[in-house]
């Protein structure tokens, strides 16, 4: 398991902590390897929340009525 989880992105800390799921309802893990893999799905969950969480913020801001719309990035060819 890996465990930089400042380097994963959402798709990437979704798919593990879906393979973390799966690996947990085959029910052949050890007591101590299903504490693991429950922490590490605990931060993954925690990871994906906080996308989320970012996401939703950015989509509030585009879509705020009262937002003055921002003026053009000018062209480098000017």
């Amino acid at each position: 398991m890996a465990s930089d989880t400042n380097a994963l992105n959402f798709e990437k800390a979704l798919e593990e902590f879906e393979r973390l799921v799966e690996r947990m309802e085959e029910g052949d893990l050890s007591l101590e390897e299903s504490l693991k893999t429950y922490e590490r799905g605990i931060e993954l969950s925690r990871i994906c929340q906080r996308a989320l969480d970012e996401a939703e913020q950015r989509i509030q801001i585009l879509t705020d009525p009262e937002r003055e719309p921002e003026a053009p990035a000018p062209d480098p060819d000017d």
